[in-house]
């Protein structure tokens, strides 16, 4: 028995067969039609009938970035395609023989993790992705935490600084605000444009291409550059003070830290550790959790939206 996964990102659909063990046995990708949810809709189709000829699909599972409903049929709010109360999981019934299930790509990378990555044998766990934004996903004794109203585990919008940096959600102060890859990328054009002897090198690679981009700012880091060296210290170093918060409430076993940002490895997990054990709480008299690296890249959203419809259906 096997499910399609569905990844829904701002320029690409992906799409694959998953089977029970989280293997992606075929793989399909397209343009992703960000300003016409309509059109997104026929894409998702073809790509799940596609995927599912000749083969026992039992039904697909749909990562997008966005408050999804509590019935996993609805996408309450999705800033980057404009989805409003968008009936996605009907829209796609209707031109399908299968049942389909509407996931947050967060938890569908977080549920990826549990099941078949770096969370495998915990019971409890949450995880970060360090990209654009800063996505959030909770597991609680082998369950994914959805909430009340099924919008759980955003845990980007937790509040760091009062009053702070403004943020996409319309508060200020957020996580995502200072521990993203986005504020690592404003961190570093500051720091170029300030003609700090820090900021060198970043000027050189800003001069190279004609603007300072996320994979400048990552072959800074990989060079040793002390400059972007100190801005992912700083980065993370904020996430590990919000996971620090995070154990008082969910008391997890293990933090995965994923995202396009963790391919900076120890460099960034050292700090996000360093900044956890300075803010845990009682300190000394309770079991530390670890702090560990994802070990799926770009297609956690697939396995993990796959892997919850095929525990859902069992």
């Amino acid at each position: 028995m096997y499910a399609v996964g569905i990844d829904i990102g701002g320029t690409k659909i992906a799409g694959a067969l998953v089977n029970r063990e989280g293997k992606l046995l075929k793989e399909l990708r397209v343009p992703t039609p960000a300003t016409d949810p309509e059109a997104i809709v026929d894409a998702v189709v073809g790509l799940i009938k596609t995927l599912s000829e000749g083969e026992n699909v039992t039904a697909a599972g749909v990562a997008a970035a966005g408050f999804i409903d509590a019935d996993q049929a609805n996408i309450v709010y999705a800033p980057n395609i404009g989805w409003r109360n968008e009936p996605f999981k009907a829209k796609l019934e209707a031109k399908l023989d299968i049942p389909v299930f509407i996931e947050n790509d967060a938890n569908a990378a977080g549920w990826a993790e549990f099941r078949h990555g770096a969370g495998r044998g915990y019971k409890h766990m949450v995880m970060l992705t360090i990209g654009t934004g800063v996505g959030g996903a909770v597991v609680v004794d082998s369950h994914l935490l959805r909430g009340g109203f099924g919008i759980a585990g955003e845990l980007g919008h937790m509040r760091l600084i009062e009053d702070g940096l403004p943020c996409g959600c319309g508060n200020k102060g957020c996580l995502e605000s200072y521990g993203s890859g986005t504020a690592l990328l404003k961190s570093a054009k500051a720091l170029a444009a300030s003609g700090e002897a820090a900021g060198a090198r970043l000027r050189q690679l800003e001069a190279e291409v004609g603007e300072l981009t996320g994979a400048q700012v990552y072959q800074a880091i990989q060079e040793g550059d002390e400059g972007a060296l100190t801005l992912l210290r700083r980065l993370g170093t904020y996430i590990g003070t919000a996971i620090g918060s995070l154990v008082a409430v969910l008391d997890p076993e293990v933090v995965v830290i994923g995202g396009g940002v963790s391919a900076a490895g120890d460099l960034l997990l050292n700090p996000i550790r360093e900044a956890y054990l300075a803010n845990l709480p009682a300190r000394g008299f309770r079991p530390e959790l670890k702090i560990v690296a994802a070990e799926f890249l770009n297609d956690a959203g697939l396995v993990g939206a796959a892997d919850l419809v095929l525990s859902r259906l069992s």
